[in-house]
């Protein structure tokens, strides 16, 4: 089947077909390899611009977007909270309608899903999700073709656990690529911690289709024949007064040795979206040590295992992402 993805928007896995995202983890792996192989065709993306809103920081989704755009001969616009009129002087709008007549694509990171939705509603021109606080597709992107890399399984084989808090932005969209995808998933943690029902309702329904399962479990027994335990940071940005609380509730939680052996799979991976917390090495966590609470989602043991994958996870935004943009623009 001939797959056309042009003038698309890529706001969540939700909108794309199992074929389409198919079509994407192989452009991905194409375009990986010709920059690994140094071949430097007509860049696909000469003489486009793309805008990069940021109202939440990052380091792998801005460096993945900004590499990304400059290897396939794209210019970019970085625009930070401080540096756009967007929600003060302007109105969400009236700023994408503008930013539709300069640019060829917008990239979106921050915190409402309503928001890159408008944005890809008024502007006119393709809207990529860089991270809102219920979904991250183009994470998703990257960690399928990770597991691909390191896994002998087809990706409907594959079983995904994610440990800690379950009503994470990542944990829903694992989910949704999941439920995509004919997988396998489990999202670990606390009961007291309630997934979003329609989060867990839409997933569902479209497992029902693709055959996947997506299951919720505060039993240690759920991870047993897991391919990939995931985890992420217990705080997002923004919700440091609640450390305190969330490292008494998600302690139980954290990726040791234990629980991945916990899996009965030697060959099982450690998969992270980073930043992560697994040691004392940055302010943060010495800060919080000092005050008598261990923030470490994941111990450093398997961190640096040979299970952990996450650097190359971390190289794979940049190509999946990539591969986002050649297609849709």
């Amino acid at each position: 089947m001939a797959i056309n993805l042009k003038g698309r928007s890529f706001l969540t896995l939700m909108d794309f077909s199992p074929e389409e995202i198919r079509f994407l983890l192989d452009l991905a792996a194409a375009l990986k390899a010709k920059k690994k192989a140094g071949i430097y065709n007509e860049p696909l993306l000469k003489g486009k611009n793309i805008v990069l809103l940021f109202e939440k920081t990052s380091t792998r989704t801005r460096c993945a977007f900004e590499t990304a755009c400059h290897d396939e001969g794209a210019h970019v616009t970085f625009l930070d909270s401080k540096s756009s009129q967007m929600g003060k002087k302007e109105s969400l709008e009236d700023t994408a309608k503008v930013l539709g007549r300069f640019f060829d694509g917008i990239e979106y990171r921050g915190f409402e899903q309503s928001v890159v939705e408008d944005l890809a509603k008024y502007s006119g021109v393709p809207v990529f999700n860089g991270l809102t606080d219920v979904d991250h597709p183009t994470q998703i992107l990257a960690d399928m073709l990770t597991i691909e890399e390191h896994c002998a399984k087809p990706l409907h084989k594959v079983k995904v656990v994610f440990c800690g808090d379950i009503r994470n932005n990542m944990c829903y969209a694992w989910m949704y690529g999941c439920a995509k995808m004919g997988m396998t998933f489990v999202a670990y943690g606390p009961s007291s911690l309630t997934v979003d029902p329609e989060v867990l309702a839409a997933a569902r329904a479209v497992a029902a289709e693709t055959g996947a399962s997506i299951e919720v479990s505060d039993d240690i027994a759920a991870v047993e024949g897991a391919d990939v335990i995931y985890s992420d940071i217990w705080a997002s940005m923004g919700e440091e007064d609640q450390i305190p609380e969330r490292v008494k509730l998600l302690t139980p939680y954290k990726v040791t040795m234990d629980l991945l052996n916990a899996t009965g799979n030697p060959e099982v991976l450690f998969l992270h979206c980073l930043p992560s917390f697994h040691d004392f090495e940055t302010t943060m966590a010495k800060e919080w040590k000092e005050k008598g609470y261990d923030i470490r989602e994941v111990t450093d043991e398997v961190f640096r295992s040979k299970h952990s994958v996450v650097f190359d996870e971390a190289e794979n935004r940049m190509h999946t992402i990539k591969a986002v943009l050649c297609a849709m623009i």
